[in-house]
């Protein structure tokens, strides 16, 4: 659910904007202002998580991420103002960047080791699902409200009802979060050994020595070493060699521009002429495909390895950006009144569904797998921490410079996203260390 919760709570707002730019009378300024802010409140959100779950615990931070889900979603459905928007988006926002932490957290610790890997690849199929469900739930809203976000069902405008449907699913995951144990690693950092050993013995079982297990875990947290600043320096350019590439990964996945799909696609298709409701229903359909590339990712990238996947990845990803960017350089007119082409609207729809796939399959799951993995043992949390931060970063100067380059030039704007599509290739091929079969010791 927290997973689910990241990917619902990231990408509802796309169905949202064409009802907040006609509700508040705003132009793309301040709707990329509105969609862009709640990356800033991830990037706190996820710089806190840490902290909040050495000190409260890792049920406590999650329910502490289901209230604020929950808030943002009721105060996002009923804002006086754009402004106001944006402060529960932030809220929803710092929610986001607990759950992206905390949920990865949990499973690795309460989960038996022979089916770790696996759960921890069940995150990334949540946030996809969670993406997917809420283009559906908006699509639903906007044919209920008869085509148009600014219609009203029940009183309330369909863009209302989107935004504050959230609060279901956050309700769901604090109800989830009251019944699942805390972790055995937290109880023992706390003194509470015999409830340790109660869920320990409940998730794995009555065949382990329950009191090996306990002073294996004891003699880890004793002895782990509690990284600082200044362990990442290094090197000609300030930081280890290997954090910049892991900085570099980070913001490759966000440069090629995969969150304009999912925050903005239905802006986007309304802009080569698509009315609202079909544009709603691509965004799902976009959606899907995502969902079935992170399956093949789940089920490939032990099998072949991450550096393949990748260089697959970018290799399709530029191939079919390119292909958007031609085709988008046919657009004539402006705001509504904008069309393409029938060729060419063909052509943008398929690339634009094979890039989201080629981004699925690779970059989506490689990305994270590879900065849990690459990392010496003595800086990986550290280390992880500064990597997805400046992927936050890189999500958020996307996100919020989209409409400000589509107004200017949409193909060129594709053009962009393709040159760092076909940058990430030399990336993988002289940057990227193969980790499959490795064990994480090896990492130096």
């Amino acid at each position: 659910m927290g997973g689910f919760l990241f990917g619902y709570d990231s990408a509802v707002i796309n169905g949202a904007v064409t009802g907040i730019q006609k509700h508040f009378n705003v132009g793309n300024g301040e709707t990329a202002f509105v969609v862009a802010i709640a990356l800033l409140g991830s990037a706190a959100g996820a710089v806190a998580a840490g902290w909040l779950a050495d000190h409260l615990g890792r049920v406590r931070t999650m329910l502490l991420a289901a209230v604020l889900f929950a808030i943002s979603g009721v105060g996002s459905m009923f804002p006086p103002s754009v402004q106001v928007l944006g402060v529960w988006r932030v809220v929803g926002g710092i929610a986001i960047g607990i759950a992206s932490v905390i949920a990865p957290t949990y499973i690795a610790e309460v989960a038996p080791t022979v089916y770790r890997g696996r759960l921890a690849s069940f995150q990334q199929l949540a946030i996809v699902l969670g993406i997917t469900v809420s283009q559906l739930v908006n699509y639903a809203l906007n044919q209920a409200a008869g085509g148009e976000s600014t219609g009203h069902l029940a009183g309330i405008q369909a863009w209302q009802w989107m935004l504050g449907v959230e609060t279901v699913p956050a309700l769901v995951y604090g109800a989830l979060a009251l019944a699942i144990p805390e972790s055995p690693r937290y109880l023992i950092s706390t003194g509470r050994e015999d409830q340790a050993r109660v869920v320990l013995r409940g998730v794995e079982g009555e065949g382990v020595d329950m009191d090996a297990r306990l002073s294996e875990i004891r003699a880890v947290l004793d002895t782990t070493h509690k990284p600082h600043l200044r362990d990442l320096l290094g090197g000609r350019f300030g930081l280890l060699p290997i954090v910049w590439v892991g900085i570099g990964a980070s913001v490759f996945q966000q440069f090629v521009g995969i969150n304009v799909i999912f925050y903005y696609s239905s802006l986007l298709w309304q802009s080569v002429g698509i009315d609202e409701s079909n544009s709603l229903l691509i965004s799902l359909s976009t959606s899907i495909v995502n969902v079935i590339g992170t399956v093949i990712a789940i089920t490939l990238v032990d099998r072949i390895g991450r550096k393949p996947l990748a260089l697959a990845g970018s290799i399709g990803m530029a191939a079919s950006l390119g292909t958007a960017a031609w085709a988008f350089s046919y657009r004539s007119g402006t705001g509504t009144s904008a069309t393409l082409p029938s060729l060419q609207g063909t052509v943008a729809l398929v690339a634009a569904h094979v890039f989201v796939l080629c981004f699925a399959f690779s970059w989506g799951v490689v990305v994270w797998v590879l900065l849990g993995e690459m990392f010496p043992n003595k800086i990986r949390a550290l280390a992880l921490s500064v990597a997805a931060s400046a992927q936050w970063i890189a999500n958020w100067a996307i996100t919020v410079s989209f409409p400000s380059l589509s107004d200017w030039n949409l193909s060129a704007t594709y053009v962009i996203y393709a040159c760092f599509a076909l940058l990430s290739i030399p990336f993988v091929v002289f940057c990227i260390r193969e980790t499959r079969g490795r064990a994480l010791e090896e990492m130096g």
